[in-house]
């Protein structure tokens, strides 16, 4: 069968994409994990040297942890062949601190405006977003949802750039 319709308009947002041109602070991280794991839109917390990597959460971290999401810069990954994007362990990463970006939300989750904001950090979900506290999987951090879910599992975030303790 042939395409007969052509769409040349990018789908609402993208994991680890500056949602405007408002005021944001961005600071540059090591990629702090061994393997693959780390992903465009995560949040992501201190590493093993706190102002230098960073790591996606683990089930102890604390909010005091917390140092921003990651930012798709774009020149510091690679595709696969199947198309997935690779970021390499001690990449040069950009964490975005303060503003509003496209995070990466936990399936399932439908976010409104306004709405709370809570890191998972436990389980295959870890490192994305969701509107729900939920014991000792997830922990809150300084900011909120500024909208509903776009294409896949993103969703427009604020961080407002305050210490998480």
């Amino acid at each position: 069968m042939s395409q007969t319709t052509y769409n040349q308009v990018p789908p609402c947002g993208a994991a680890g994409g500056l949602y405007d041109l408002s005021n944001h602070d961005i600071v540059t991280r090591m990629n702090g994990e061994a393997g693959h794991a780390m992903k465009f839109g995560f949040g992501v917390v201190q590493g093993s040297a706190p102002g230098s990597n960073v790591k996606v959460p683990v089930a102890d971290t604390t909010a005091a942890k917390f140092e921003g999401v990651v930012v798709n810069g774009g020149y510091n990954a690679e595709m696969d062949r199947d198309g997935t994007v690779l970021i390499s362990p001690m990449a040069s990463l950009s964490v975005l601190q303060q503003g509003k970006i496209w995070g990466r939300i936990k399936p399932n989750v439908t976010p409104q405006y306004g709405d709370s904001l809570y890191l998972v950090i436990s389980g295959d979900d870890a490192g994305c977003f969701t509107n729900a506290a939920e014991e000792g999987s997830t922990i809150a951090v300084k900011g909120r949802f500024i909208g509903s879910k776009g294409t896949g599992n993103v969703a427009p975030i604020e961080l407002f750039g305050q210490a998480q303790a």
